[in-house]
């Protein structure tokens, strides 16, 4: 029997620069994958001009309406000069580009390195930034993307690990956990009462943000969805209580110079952080046919994983009994 050939195996340097090449450019023929599993990300060089990332979509991911919304946010963004990062633009105004079966963007290289969450003054120069890419997520809603949620985030996650991926000598105790802990997520949700959710990046974490000359460069918005202002905040933190009200204290002294935050919403990192980690177990699983998948996490979805993967959400709904975070 011959084994599916996956998509992203068709992206040979040629097809990559002949796409590139597509759009009036002239590659010297360097071509550099970068680090990337949901799409596929190459730098490539430009004859007499600087290098640039092509970005290629994972099919049937999103809909082209979904990926032009994202750029349509960039753009705007970047109008209120905002340091992001948004896609290139050709002469008859496309940001979004199809060679062959892909859907590709083109976007400048930036260079940069993770920023130090651990500096409290980095801290405030990126909530100073949120704050401002907040304030315009704000104005008005995403039509076509989703929003983050506890279905999709949570219980659909779940559903897929239940039914195709946990062991059978785990099967019982993954169901009865993740049941509380959905349990709890949902009561955590409703009783912080009515909180608004804005257009926000969506996945906020150290790689996608390039810090350079003491300033961050927000890159990689293929994430971005409706959801709570602490989503792209949460992140940000870590260590022990005390040192996450520390840092959490700095970010939003800088946000709040620009963008008004709902402290209520502190009250939502605990069962967001509940629903990154299920939503990551289910991300993982949804990819396993995709080949840079089993050779990049080669400890996913053995017994050893699964049984340390209870464990952690085991701590995570004891962490949920906590009190929230708090400012000073």
């Amino acid at each position: 029997m011959t084994k599916t050939t996956h998509p992203f195996q068709t992206l040979t340097p040629s097809f990559i620069m002949d796409a590139v090449e597509s759009q009036g450019f002239s590659c010297d023929c360097r071509t550099f994958a970068l680090n990337s599993y949901e799409n596929r990300v190459y730098q490539v060089g430009i004859e007499d001009a600087l290098p640039l990332i092509a970005k290629f979509y994972r099919p049937g991911r999103w809909s082209n309406e979904q990926i032009l919304e994202e750029h349509r946010f960039c753009f705007e963004l970047r109008e209120h000069e905002l340091p992001v990062v948004a896609p290139v633009v050709n002469t008859a105004g496309e940001s979004l580009f199809q060679h062959g079966e892909f859907r590709f963007a083109l976007y400048p290289r930036q260079g940069g390195h993770a920023p130090e969450f651990d500096n409290l003054d980095n801290l405030l120069i990126l909530g100073r930034m949120l704050g401002r890419i907040h304030a315009i997520g704000a104005v008005r809603p995403f039509v076509h993307r989703p929003a983050l949620d506890s279905q999709s985030f949570g219980y659909a996650s779940v559903a897929l690990i239940q039914e195709h991926f946990i062991p059978a000598e785990y099967r019982d105790s993954y169901t009865a956990l993740t049941s509380q802990l959905l349990t709890v997520i949902d009561a955590i949700l409703t009783g912080a009462g009515a909180i608004r959710s804005i257009r926000s990046h969506g996945d906020c974490h150290a790689g996608n943000i390039l810090w350079r000359d003491g300033a961050p460069h927000f890159v990689d918005f293929d994430d971005a969805r409706m959801a709570p202002a602490v989503q792209d905040l949460w992140m940000m933190l870590s260590g022990e209580r005390p040192r996450q009200t520390a840092q959490l204290a700095e970010l939003i002294e800088g946000y709040s110079e620009f963008c008004d935050f709902n402290h209520r919403e502190l009250q939502l990192i605990g069962a967001l952080r509940s629903l990154r980690m299920l939503h990551y177990s289910a991300w993982l699983a949804r990819r396993w046919e995709d080949p840079i998948f089993p050779r990049t996490f080669p400890w996913f979805n053995t017994v050893r994983y699964w049984g340390e993967q209870i464990l952690e959400l085991r701590e995570q709904l004891g962490a949920l009994s906590e009190p929230p975070l708090e400012l000073p």
